[in-house]
């Protein structure tokens, strides 16, 4: 089976691009085969249509928490409110989610997906720090456009499969919480090479190989990107193929999951989180 692992970023360019690392699921072995940069958002479009079969995992919220869509008044449609969002362009989509968060308490301005309590990531409503708002507006229509597969959420072309990922669950599993990327060159420090070497290491040992079901072969050079994005579309091919391996059961998301916000597919995030976990 054909793997992809893509690290996305809400603004692509030669500097960062959206990365994306081709492999190959063959008997059990997950094989790194070849890295590719994509400039900008016309040749992540064209990533989608390669001809399958494929599954891809991309690392961008593929939608925003019912709350949000409740309380702001969007379409009860994943594909629907996506759709509106994009309608809104990029202005008017800032401006609608920093609208939404003025005059609310603290601690009640954005709102976390049941997924993103599981997984341990932020609200796709951010759009400072690390922008997943607009990486959601950004990505997501792209996915409706492209016309793929999205486990329990979309049906589209069956040989063209996407899900949401999040690599840095992935990283914590195996490291910790130790820094191992950035993209400010000034905090690009030896600790987190390190730290990159460390996780490479755990995610090609064989006692990974154990609890994934498959084993990870890539070459190390990936850890010399002091940035972490070709490590982490190696880490999004991993979740995609794991997803792969439990497609029978869904892809590995919970049954009862709600549609209108997606779902992370990590092997740590197969259980809905209790109702005194929800934000």
């Amino acid at each position: 089976m054909e793997i992809y692992g893509i690290d996305f970023t809400s603004r692509p360019r030669r500097r960062k691009p959206i990365t994306s690392l081709h492999c190959k699921l063959d008997e059990g072995v997950l094989r790194a085969i070849d890295l590719e940069e994509l400039p900008d958002f016309v040749c992540f479009e064209r990533a989608l249509q390669r001809t399958g079969p494929w599954i891809a995992g991309v690392d961008f919220p593929f939608g925003q928490s019912r709350r949000f869509i409740d309380n702001i008044g969007w379409p009860q449609d994943w594909e629907a409110y996506v759709l509106f969002a994009e309608g809104l362009g990029r202005v008017g989509f800032r401006h609608a989610l920093t609208t939404y968060r003025q005059g609310r308490q603290a601690g009640d301005k954005e709102h976390r997906r049941l997924t993103d309590i599981a997984a341990g990531s932020i609200s796709p409503q951010k759009l400072y720090g690390v922008p997943v708002g607009l990486m959601f507006f950004e990505g997501a229509p792209r996915l409706v456009h492209a016309g793929v597969t999205i486990p329990r959420m979309r049906s589209g072309d069956p040989q063209r499969i996407v899900v949401e990922v999040y690599p840095g669950v992935l990283a914590r599993n195996m490291v910790g919480r130790r820094s191992y990327k950035s993209d400010t060159k000034k905090k690009q420090t030896a600790s987190q090479r390190e730290a990159r070497q460390d996780l490479f290491q755990a995610l090609t040992a064989d006692s990974q190989a154990e609890r994934l079901g498959f084993r990870v072969i890539a070459n190390p050079d990936l850890i010399e990107d002091p940035t972490g994005d070709h490590l982490d579309a190696l880490l999004c091919a991993v979740q995609a193929t794991w997803a792969w391996q439990n497609r029978a059961q869904g892809y590995g998301i919970p049954e009862s999951m709600d549609p209108l916000e997606g779902w992370i597919v990590d092997s740590s995030c197969g259980n809905l989180p209790t109702p005194a976990q929800k934000c």
